[in-house]
């Protein structure tokens, strides 16, 4: 099947067919035809499998006919961050370049007066976050009384973040001849109860059993213990990986981490949410653009994200709730690429692994070392690693020569456009006589028992 062959106006197949698509995913070969016969949705679908363009493009379809009024949005989709606001504004703007549709993203972190004047124009389109929403509604600036379409999408993530209360305070105040679509890529039981209270007779599509992982994703478990985490990480970072997002449970922990991470020579970034919106997008920007090739992030940015070319994504702590590991390793193996997930795992995380390994109704592969299985001869020396905090009382210990050649030659290959790295090797060579400052890097490896 082609998108020629789903009903699409040969305008807006022009524009698709200029992003290079020509075929459309499972969900939106189902979805984009019950969309354009105007009947109410429910879309389950896991990341990556085209989700937003399943309702973004026969949204455009449905109002290229007609016109907004001044406070009036046509249509309103409502997202759970500002980051996948953002991203289904893009959406909107690459499809919709052949048709003269307006559009308002309401999120916070930037100008309120900006997205009042936006409103005060007129949109077919509102994009918008519930909080700024509800802001702008109760301060008169915008009306819902004349919207025709609603889009709740990622409502598990709207559940976990507590917005179904203002979810139910808008539907409230729509139309109640509406069409609504609501995408999720889990169903718990409030937002089945919440479908059932605003959706009219829902057509149910299902591209993927709920809560399951992507199979185009190989996922391993190591456990290490909390100490070793960074040691783990930095040996997996210099060994193959192109692109990666590193998860952390806290924004202190993101913030730690990035840190270290840049002090011994990797690109990397962060995102958390006390970044301000300038600074997130920036981060992103780069990311996509390769000027950094690892981003640490919390999970804000682990729901709908659609970063191309990700090639590992690690849980540097595992996740608090079994539905964010999905979201988070669906980062990578997006579009039918192949993708790895590792997730380091302390003794204190065997109940939330048990809950995930339910949750996705399969065992997770553990691997036993620090590297990957193939890895044999180079996991014993990194399971070796000595914590910084006790380097300097060990510096009478040898390293073996051979493993110090062998981290030599894999920091060479590894990290060949990062001269920090080459830099601070180059700073390790200097004696340590009398020297109170870091540990040679290393003395971390290979000591005698």
């Amino acid at each position: 099947m082609k998108f020629a062959d789903i009903g699409l106006s040969d305008e807006l197949l022009s524009a698709v067919a200029d992003v290079g698509y020509d075929t459309p995913t499972p969900i939106q070969a189902q979805a984009i035809p019950s969309v354009l016969m105007m009947r109410d949705l429910i879309g389950i679908a896991q990341t990556g499998t085209g989700k937003t363009a399943s309702f973004v493009l026969p949204m455009i379809d449905i109002l290229a006919q007609g016109r907004s009024r001044a406070r009036m949005p046509r249509s309103l989709i409502l997202e759970p961050t500002r980051e996948l606001a953002a991203q289904v504004a893009e959406n909107f703007e690459k499809y919709g370049k052949n048709h003269s549709l307006s559009m308002a993203l309401l999120i916070g972190g930037v100008s309120m007066g900006d997205q009042v004047k936006a409103l005060e124009k007129g949109v077919d389109v509102l994009i918008a976050t519930p909080g700024r929403l509800m802001d702008l509604f109760e301060r008169g600036n915008i009306m819902l009384n004349a919207c025709e379409l609603l889009v709740i999408d990622e409502a598990d993530r709207m559940l976990d973040m507590g917005f179904i209360p203002d979810i139910e305070s808008i539907c409230d105040k729509l139309p109640s001849t509406r069409q609504t679509l609501l995408f999720s890529a889990t169903m718990p039981p409030p937002i089945k109860k919440l479908s059932d209270k605003f959706l009219t007779n829902p057509k149910h599509i299902e591209v993927a059993r709920p809560a399951t992982a992507n199979k185009s994703i190989e996922q391993f478990l190591i456990n290490v213990p909390p100490r070793k985490k960074q040691d783990l990480l930095i040996h997996f970072l210099d060994n193959g990986v192109e692109s990666a997002i590193v998860f952390c449970n806290r924004k202190t922990q993101v913030r730690d981490l990035n840190k270290k991470l840049r002090s011994i020579g990797f690109d990397s970034g962060e995102i958390h949410g006390d970044i301000d919106q300038a600074q997130r997008i920036a981060e992103l920007d780069k990311f996509k653009s390769g000027q950094i090739n690892i981003l640490v992030a919390s999970d804000v940015a682990a729901r709908g994200l659609d970063i191309k070319d990700v090639s590992h994504v690690f849980n540097f702590d595992a996740p608090w709730h079994p539905d964010d590991y999905v979201h988070r390793i669906g980062r990578t193996g997006r579009a039918g690429a192949k993708g790895t997930a590792y997730t380091f795992a302390t003794k204190a995380d065997a109940e939330a692994i048990e809950n995930i390994e339910k949750l996705i109704g399969t065992e997770i592969k553990v691997l036993k070392g620090s590297g990957k299985s193939s890895d044999k001869k180079k996991a014993p020396a990194k399971k070796k690693a000595v914590p910084e905090n006790k380097r300097k009382n060990e510096t009478q210990d040898k390293p073996k020569p051979a493993k110090q050649a062998d981290k030599k030659s894999k920091s060479d290959t590894s990290r060949k456009a990062s001269p920090k790295t080459r830099k601070q090797k180059a700073e390790d060579n200097e004696p340590d006589d009398g020297w109170n400052g870091p540990m040679p890097e290393f003395l971390a490896y290979g000591f005698k028992d």
